[in-house]
């Protein structure tokens, strides 16, 4: 580990794979099919683990549908593709078609629209439309599909009975890191107003945001809601977890280089809040440094800040044991999922390295970025 450039992010395969041991124990128990979200997770150089337990991919798009079908695929022959995207493009649709299992609409428009073209391309391919059941706990609105005037999925007022002769199932999201009651809320109003339409549909999809590899989700409660569910209607059910899978599985390594005062201690690090770890400043959260603690409860306390111009990448302030120094590492934990995934080149400061600490403890140097990353993104 040493010997690693930084910054870089660091998955645990050991981590990653207890992870999907239980996701595939929720599948084997309830009887629903689990999913990986590549728009949470998409380290592409674990697939050949995460396929051995996973049943496919979902993705939000054409470039994420190719690389479930090209890499995840691979390793995965009956591995299921879902493409959902709030609404498609023609220049696009033709090869979604193709390369997809499972397609799925945002609206009785886009369905309506483009339904004839997706079938005769790909005959086999099942159809099915996101609702929105307008209820959600989602602890912030930037993450809430369900909110007021949400442009995701089909509220039961719009909803158009007509499609219910073209679609094979439905869909719903409305979760964010939350538990199994979340869900059972949600599910209570999904059934209320869309369960007439379940008469000879084959599945229903959950959707993400289910914590379920998080400390003290009741995973035997989603496990009897799934199947008490899949019982009452003789329905297929899918769950969709994106952070679920990376969640606790690695870190992002960083180091010091430079230390200075203004009012307070200020240490400048390597790496970015605002390009490497985003969703620290869109949700916000505050990322746990280890062997840190929040401002003074240690003896040294110092704001962390990232290596570019924007004057609020910030990460916060930390208190440590001891003093810190140039070149000094710091290691911000659960970096590994919605960061790789969201990373920019901004300020054209460098993209962390991607590393894979393999169970046997071997540190592998997967992919690291340099300047051609910045530029070809440029034009």
């Amino acid at each position: 580990m040493r010997d690693l450039n930084t910054p870089c992010y660091i998955c645990e395969e050991e981590l990653l794979e207890n992870n999907l041991k239980v996701l595939d124990y929720v599948q084997q128990k309830s009887g629903a099919k689990i999913i990986l979200a590549l728009k949470g997770f998409a380290m592409w150089s674990t697939f050949e683990l995460v396929a051995k337990y996973l049943k496919g991919c979902t993705a939000s798009g054409l470039y994420e549908a190719k690389l479930a079908r090209e890499e995840f695929c691979t390793y995965n022959e009956n591995a299921e593709v879902h493409t959902y995207s709030p609404a498609y493009k023609d220049e696009d649709i033709e090869e979604i078609a193709k390369i997809s299992d499972h397609i799925v609409f945002n609206s009785p428009n886009q369905l309506q629209k483009y339904i004839w073209k997706v079938k005769e391309i790909n005959p086999n391919i099942h159809i099915s439309l996101r609702v929105n059941p307008e209820v959600s706990s989602s602890p912030v609105d930037i993450y809430n599909p369900c909110g007021l005037y949400s442009r995701l999925g089909t509220t039961l007022e719009n909803f158009d009975e007509k499609v219910l002769e073209s679609i094979d199932g439905l869909n719903f999201h409305a979760l964010c890191e939350q538990n199994v009651d979340a869900l059972e809320e949600v599910l209570s109003v999904f059934e209320d107003k869309f369960a007439k339409y379940f008469v000879n549909l084959k599945y229903i999809n959950f959707g993400g945001g289910h914590h379920i590899t998080k400390k003290g989700y009741n995973i035997e409660k989603l496990i009897w809601i799934i199947k008490e569910f899949r019982i009452k209607y003789n329905i297929d059910i899918y769950l969709e977890p994106g952070e679920a899978v990376g969640w606790e599985t690695g870190y992002l390594k960083s180091t010091v280089l430079d230390v200075f005062q203004n009012g307070m201690n200020i240490a400048i690090l390597d790496t970015s809040a605002e390009a490497h770890m985003p969703d620290t400043l869109a949700m916000p959260y505050r990322a746990e440094v280890r062997n840190a603690g929040i401002a003074n409860e240690k003896k040294y306390t110092y704001r962390l800040g990232g290596n570019t111009c924007l004057a609020g990448d910030i990460m916060g302030d930390y208190s440590f044991d001891a003093p810190l120094h140039v070149d000094d590492t710091i290691i911000f934990e659960d970096q590994i999922h919605y960061t790789f995934v969201k990373n920019t080149t901004f300020n054209g400061v460098k993209l962390p390295s991607l590393v894979i600490k393999r169970k046997n403890g071997v540190f592998e140097l997967i992919k690291e970025f340099g300047y051609e990353d910045y530029k070809n993104r440029l034009s």
